[in-house]
């Protein structure tokens, strides 16, 4: 499916080699072994600092490395021949929680905060999900009151990524009142007092850690105040839209490793005396597949292309997270019954592929949200 295109230099190309070898290397001999232990070990995230991936598209002077959105899209296409969500939400969680500290964070968090998270000493996750409040943001309970240098923070998010083991937690609070315009972030780190955590069980994602946060009386100091008061929610908004064209591009990612894996089962499963490609069924499940990737992977491009030209794409990256992830899961499920009862094991890329297809399609904002808000950002 490999193809020439006007978007790929050869950097990128470079990029793509090492990123192989990195995968071929220091993830794949080890990601059954991480599914087991629920999490990776913290070395890892170092190598992945020293090889560049941490800070892609950060600002140099904080640790980060020069790249495009067209290097997000090969990574998660290299990361997606692992077969594992879980690896990929690990590695990319800092990813959700650091921007709003870039965009709106003090010059001293940046200084203090940034590089440690990006040379995977350190690790971070974004907390904005409550038991009453999902993708309902404006409706968030959890509560920080200023109380001299410090707020105190009372409330619960649950659902978080990375939510066990960070370091650093992008929080979204209520500082003032009803609605979207009294949501603050803060940024709370592992040790404060009254914060604490509870690991979650899941159906897929494995490797990475989920969990519930509990904040009794958290005082948390008032400079680690992300933005303004009561100014959080533009900048949550603005960090849904580079997560939810991650997803899209983790989707991809995952997608084509379930064809791939397919393609390759197909030409050496036999039944009736040869290899079940031969047989016309197979082959027309196989071109549905690529015909839908080759659609995703054009939009995809073609969306990461206007956003490098500055362009803010709300509706269109809304509308391709759901085209990613409804793909991710016709391709997922294609692959399983062409693997038939060899699908169905642990250990196949694809079963785990298939577990995962869900957590994609409400990650970031559920499908019918994403509708929702494409319809009004087309005014209708």
């Amino acid at each position: 499916m490999e193809t020439l295109s006007p978007y790929y230099t050869e950097e990128h190309e470079a990029w793509r080699h090492q990123l192989r070898r990195f995968v071929e290397v220091e993830i794949e001999p080890f990601v059954d072994d991480w599914e087991k232990a629920g999490e990776i070990p913290r070395n890892f995230f170092i190598k992945c600092g020293e090889m560049g991936i941490r800070g892609m598209g950060y600002p140099e002077e904080y640790g980060g490395v020069a790249t495009d959105l067209f290097h997000l899209i090969v990574l998660h296409e290299e990361i997606g021949r692992t077969g594992s969500g879980g690896v990929s939400a690990a590695m990319m969680a800092h990813n959700i929680a650091t921007p709003p500290m870039i965009e709106v964070g003090s010059e001293d968090m940046k200084q203090r905060v940034v590089p440690e998270i990006l040379s995977g000493r350190k690790l971070a996750a974004l907390c904005i999900t409550e038991p009453g409040a999902g993708s309902d943001v404006a409706n968030l309970a959890t509560r920080a009151v200023r109380d001299g240098d410090h707020y105190v923070v009372n409330g619960s998010k649950t659902f978080i990524t990375g939510g066990v083991n960070a370091d650093y937690y992008t929080v979204a609070v209520r500082t003032g009142g009803e609605g979207m315009g009294g949501i603050s972030l803060l940024l709370v780190e592992r040790d404060t007092p009254g914060f604490s955590r509870t690991k979650l069980e899941k159906m897929g994602w494995h490797s990475s850690d989920t969990a519930t946060l509990y904040f009794d009386d958290c005082r948390v100091p008032a400079e680690n105040l992300i933005g303004g008061e009561s100014a959080g929610f533009k900048a949550i908004m603005r960090n849904f839209n580079g997560e939810r064209f991650g997803i899209a591009a983790m989707a991809w990612g995952f997608a084509k490793c379930a064809y791939e894996e397919a393609l390759a089962y197909a030409g050496e499963r036999q039944t009736f005396g040869k290899p079940i490609l031969k047989h016309q069924v197979i082959r027309h499940k196989l071109v549905d597949m690529a015909t839908r990737l080759n659609g995703l992977k054009a939009w995809l491009e073609a969306l990461a292309w206007r956003q490098e030209q500055g362009e803010y794409p709300v509706a269109e990256i809304c509308m391709l997270k759901n085209m990613a992830t409804e793909t991710m899961t016709y391709c997922a499920s294609e692959a399983v019954q062409i693997f038939g009862g060899a699908g169905y094991m642990r250990g196949a890329k694809i079963e785990r592929i298939f577990r995962e297809t869900k957590v994609l399609a409400i990650g970031g904002g559920t499908e019918e949200i994403m509708k929702d808000l494409a319809s009004r950002q087309m005014g209708w």
